[in-house]
């Protein structure tokens, strides 16, 4: 993959190692989480859900401070009680990392309940364990997105993790996978959403019967 397509992650993955740190709960979903399960495009989708209490907040925004960062804690306070996304934004590289506070939406709740433990490699970063959405969390994430707009990326993203976990390409993952879990949500989402689920399933474990995905 050449650098062009790449995306600079570097103040995403700093906030994450200061999550660590600072032991604040928080959880990976959306498109770079599914970057991790199997998914071949290239994504700039980066959410990070957080629970934090108020020493967390003060921490975060001890460590970015002004004029280089902006890391508000009245505005991080704020958005917790509202519900609201918040950011964090290097001024000096033009980055911006957005965080969801774990009381913007009530489905959070059972996925970040459930959330799993999983290395994150990335060129030029040594690996390192941090907290993210379970495979089929990502998924049902996925089919929320695709009803809600239709978007032929999550289709392809959906695709995509299925092979790479009919595959078994990662079988260290195989407990964090209920099918049957996905089942249910799609048939609850819908007659669309279940119609297309099943309609990728039976897509992704042909691609995976012929054994030849692209994967490898």
């Amino acid at each position: 993959m050449s650098n062009v397509d790449v995306p600079d992650l570097t103040l995403f993955l700093d906030i994450v190692h200061t999550l660590e740190k600072i032991k604040a709960p928080y959880m990976i979903i959306g498109g770079f989480a599914a970057t991790m399960y199997g998914i071949l495009r290239t994504t700039f989708d980066i959410d990070i859900v957080v629970d934090l209490r108020d020493e967390h907040v003060q921490a975060l925004a001890n460590t970015y401070p002004p004029p280089r960062y902006y890391a508000d804690p009245e505005q991080m306070r704020n958005s917790i009680r509202l519900g609201m996304p918040f950011n964090i934004i290097d001024g000096k590289r033009g980055e911006k990392a957005d965080l969801s506070p774990l009381t913007r939406d009530s489905r959070y709740r059972p996925a970040f309940g459930r959330r799993i433990r999983y290395e994150i490699q990335w060129a030029g970063e040594i690996p390192f364990a941090a907290s993210c959405a379970r495979p089929d969390d990502v998924i049902y994430g996925k089919f929320l997105a695709w009803d809600e707009g239709r978007s032929l990326k999550h289709e392809s993203d959906i695709y995509d993790m299925l092979v790479f976990r009919y595959l078994e390409a990662d079988p260290a993952l195989a407990s964090t996978f209920d099918e049957a879990y996905l089942d249910a949500q799609a048939k609850g989402l819908g007659p669309d959403v279940e119609a297309l689920w099943l309609s990728i399933k039976r897509a992704a474990q042909e691609e995976a019967q012929r054994g030849d995905s692209p994967l490898f």
